[in-house]
């Protein structure tokens, strides 16, 4: 009797989890409400673009560039946030019967285990630090060859671990 409450209250105990998968979701939507509005504010900066002068167009096109890698990160960080909170959902509460029974739709929201749910996220996150990469690389100064053989390792780097990120893909399948 007392085993079967416990058991109970066990079974029952990982609906906590919905308040980690409804803060991801809301947290998803925010940040992809501040990168909408960001990219509407962006294009409204851009409306004058063909009017300026050399100078001030390079320097709006420098700023725009900036911009457009900063929407990317916070595209790419609501997309963590959404797959974290579906991931979670799926896991410990209950399989979304609409994801598996639509023909159309995405593989990429469908998570069976914790190692999946850690691969994908694992993926977007390399994403995001590839993309902050290339946003501190916009804003580098080149004064000496070390620091563009520094610049260049950084990119073979990169490269490799898209690599391995590709190959770790080939194994687990």
């Amino acid at each position: 009797m007392i085993e079967k409450i416990f058991e109970g209250f066990l079974w029952k105990s990982r609906l906590v989890v919905l308040a980690a998968v409804i803060i991801s979701l809301i947290s998803s939507l925010a940040m992809f409400y501040m990168a909408s509005v960001d990219s509407v504010y962006m294009i409204a900066h851009l409306t004058g673009y063909y009017s300026l002068d050399d100078a001030a167009r390079l320097a709006l096109r420098s700023t725009t560039i900036t911009h457009v890698v900063e929407l990317i990160d916070g595209y790419l960080l609501a997309i963590v946030l959404l797959i974290f909170g579906l991931g979670l959902y799926e896991l410990f509460i209950s399989k979304i019967d609409q994801a598996e029974n639509a023909e159309n739709a995405s593989q990429v929201l469908l998570i069976n285990s914790l190692d999946d749910l850690k691969a994908r996220l694992s993926k977007v996150i390399v994403m995001i630090l590839i993309v902050k990469y290339f946003e501190h690389a916009l804003e580098m100064e080149f004064n000496t060859p070390l620091d563009l053989l520094a610049f260049s390792g950084g990119i073979a780097f990169i490269g490799l671990a898209l690599y391995l990120t590709h190959a770790a893909d080939g194994i687990h399948k």
